[in-house]
């Protein structure tokens, strides 16, 4: 028989038997009608769950969690106010519940089953997930099954403090709230979550303002594999700068006392704490998960003997709240209307096609307050002696280092962070003296964990910052680049819109470093990025061109709260010169503070129509090197840099090209997976009769020492590729 069901029956035999599983008496702190309250909450959750369960047989529903077993998370949300934002574990079905109790006008009911019948009328997601989420709550929708939200909760507990000192024009969160996330057991041991753990602890030893409740909901058990007997408690109990309580997510009444006992201490002291809560799996992992396959079936009874709604009946009839009798009442009207609420949530419309679908994607806009730019008197004091050398040209490192002092003095919303961005200024001095411009609150000098950087950002974001985290090299992006692909990225794609998280993420990246480093601070593949919906990639090639960027991406981050990626090329940071040795050749003056590139719009440098040279990045750079000998050769040649790779700038490359007798595509990634791919689709999709051909890195890592180049793209490669093309001639 379906374990559901088996659950079912015994909670209707055993609450009309008096039979309660035995536990310590209630203590003190709730009221009778709050209890009540939170019992309803654990009823609706089971009785969802149990719901769910028979729409997806039915076809009406589709693959689900259950949160059954976890009940005594509903004491939780009683223990928290409304406001303190939650990133919930997805069984937290009966903390959303009790939540919504705490804010007047919720259906919380019709709302979940929306969701999951997946209807496009499912007021979180619209229909393109089952989550746990509410703009109305503050719980933003959670798809992560690996507790990769804990970075981001940090980062969302460090805004609280960041928002005391320095308040965002659009900030979210109150002044006193604290941040919530919940996990399971199983999920606590991922890599993800114990760096999140550590920075919250690094951060909190340091004195810095945390507020955070960690709530680790121990069932023993991830899908099949067991969690080792105190395994948590022995792990967690003793972290620095963490404060760690414990009580039985069985027993509403304990829950409640020690939930609230350790938010106090959060919310009062603005320090980290973790809450570690005993609870019972039932039914098995999801779906159509059979624990009895698994587990001994004398295990899995133990464990359905010991149903927290059980406990609950007990407490209450103990604590002279509620009867056994009421509570049979309870249990059966709140089945039957959850029923009967399914059967009308199943006809809801479901989204249609692909453009309904991806509607929300792109985050919605935001109307910000008028700047005018820094002020004359303000840009003096940051820069000092810096601004007599603005005339003359300079490097990229230089120009978007004052790029981003020209930012943050315009947006004071605007926060820095990434390792050794501070006090050393970055590894390339890219962001010398910005902390001592606008201080450590502002540059933020991270520990060394790029998912924690991420996260620090993420969270900010949530709560109306504009972070710009800097990830020091593009290989160490690997580490955590689901901090953006399953985080940052789907976080408005699955709230419809009403939650967003904009950052600029700064990267230093693409080959050309003579001598140094290998692959590892050499990585030529953007593979990892190009594929994430929504994100915006941008790669500039003079130092200019940086500084107009940084400005548009900063724009799209505060305005339209978009994911934008800033890839630097770390070979053209000191770049100076172009055809030969002190010929400053390719260094720029400094823009203007109101000039900027908008998004799509590329470089275009020449008017020659023999030829089309499309590239980006250092690419740029060796194509007008090849210039001299192309145009001896009697081509003309224009070059254009793409700038922006993602989206696509499909518009403008094709006013580009359009008058072009051939197209030389020129890409320092490599062959397989990267930008020249898409390109050569393009193009041939475009214009099949144009004679089309490219230069890429070769599918290698690239060697330290004299052969860092030889995997790469270079000048005579994209002489000879040029002639081949055009067969040597105009």
């Amino acid at each position: 028989m379906d374990r559901a069901q088996i659950v079912h029956e015994n909670f209707l035999k055993r609450v009309a038997a008096r039979d309660f599983p035995e536990g310590n008496a209630p203590r003190s702190g709730l009221s009778d009608a709050d209890a009540v309250s939170l019992f309803r909450s654990q009823v609706l959750s089971r009785a969802l769950d149990r719901t769910s369960r028979a729409m997806q047989k039915a076809g009406q529903g589709f693959y689900t969690i259950g949160s059954s077993g976890h009940e005594g998370m509903a004491a939780v949300a009683h223990a928290l106010r409304p406001t303190d934002i939650a990133f919930l574990h997805y069984r937290d079905a009966a903390f959303q519940i009790a939540r919504a109790e705490q804010v007047p006008g919720q259906q919380i009911a019709w709302d979940m089953l929306l969701s999951f019948a997946c209807s496009s009328e499912d007021p979180t997601s619209g229909g393109r997930h089952k989550v746990l989420g509410s703009k109305a709550l503050t719980i933003p929708p959670q798809t992560s099954t690996i507790a990769s939200h804990l970075p981001k909760a940090v980062g969302a507990a460090y805004s609280l403090g960041a928002a005391r000192r320095h308040a965002p024009e659009h900030r979210e969160l109150p002044e006193d709230g604290i941040a919530m996330c919940s996990f399971g057991d199983a999920s606590a041991n991922h890599s993800t979550a114990q760096g999140a753990i550590n920075t919250a602890g690094w951060t909190s030893v340091q004195s810095t303002p945390l507020p955070l409740l960690f709530v680790c909901e121990d069932n023993g058990i991830g899908i099949s594999v067991k969690t080792p007997k105190g395994w948590i408690q022995a792990s967690m109990e003793h972290r620095p700068g963490i404060r760690y309580f414990q009580a039985n997510g069985l027993d509403i009444y304990e829950t409640y006392a020690v939930a609230q006992e350790a938010a106090d201490y959060v919310r009062t002291r603005r320090k980290p704490a973790f809450l570690h809560l005993k609870t019972v799996r039932l039914y098995g992992h999801a779906g159509a998960d059979v624990p009895t396959t698994y587990m001994p079936k004398s295990e899995v009874e133990a464990d359905e003997a010991n149903d927290p709604l059980l406990h609950s009946v007990r407490l209450l009839d103990q604590a002279g709240a509620l009867s056994p009798d009421q509570v049979l009442e309870i249990y059966q009207d709140t089945c039957a209307r959850t029923d009967r609420i399914a059967a009308e949530a199943a006809t809801r419309p479901h989204l249609g096609g692909a453009a309904e679908v991806m509607a929300s994607l792109i985050p919605p806009k935001r109307v910000c307050k008028p700047t005018n730019g820094p002020s004359a008197e303000a840009r003096a004091k940051a820069f000092g002696g810096d601004m007599r050398a603005m005339k003359d040209p300079q490097p990229m490192s230089r120009l978007i280092n004052w790029a981003l002092t020209d930012l943050m003095l315009e947006h004071g919303e605007i926060v820095c962070m990434g390792e050794d961005v501070g006090r050393k200024g970055g590894v390339y001095g890219v962001t010398q003296k910005l902390q001592q411009r606008f201080g450590p609150d502002r540059v933020i000098d991270t520990l060394l964990d790029e998912q924690s950087i991420f996260g620090l950002a993420i969270g900010m974001g949530h709560n109306g910052f504009v972070p710009i985290p800097e990830i020091q090299f593009l290989a160490y992006l690997h580490n955590a680049e689901d901090q953006i692909r399953g985080e940052a990225a789907t976080l408005p794609f699955f709230s419809n819109g009403q939650f967003t998280n904009p950052m600029v993420v700064r990267i230093a990246g693409l080959g050309y470093q003579k001598g140094f480093g290998g692959h590892f601070h050499n990585d030529n593949s953007l593979a990892v990025l190009r594929d994430i919906p929504g994100v915006i990639i941008a790669c500039p090639s003079t130092g200019e061109d940086a500084a107009q960027m940084l400005r548009e991406c900063v724009r799209l981050a505060r305005e339209e709260q978009r994911v934008v990626v800033f890839l630097e090329p770390i070979a053209l940071y000191p770049m100076r010169d172009l055809h030969g040795a002190q010929d400053g050749g390719w260094m720029t003056p400094y823009p203007a503070p109101d000039r900027r590139i908008a998004l799509g719009e590329v470089g275009v440098h020449g008017d020659g129509t023999d030829l089309a040279i499309v590239t980006y990045g250092n690419g740029h750079y060796l194509s007008k090197q090849a210039l001299p000998e192309l145009e001896a050769a009697g081509l003309k040649v224009r070059i254009v840099d793409m700038r922006w790779l993602a989206p696509m700038p499909m518009d403008a490359l094709r006013a580009a090209t359009k008058t072009c007798a051939h197209v030389l595509v020129v890409d320092e990634c490599r062959r397989t997976g990267s930008q020249s791919e898409a390109l050569m689709t393009f193009f041939v999709e475009e214009s099949p009769a144009t004679p089309i051909a490219r230069v890429v890195a070769e599918d290698s890592f690239i060697a330290t020492g004299p052969a860092y180049a030889a995997p790469l793209p270079s000048k005579d490669g994209i002489v000879a590729a040029a002639l081949n093309l055009t067969g040597g001639r105009a």
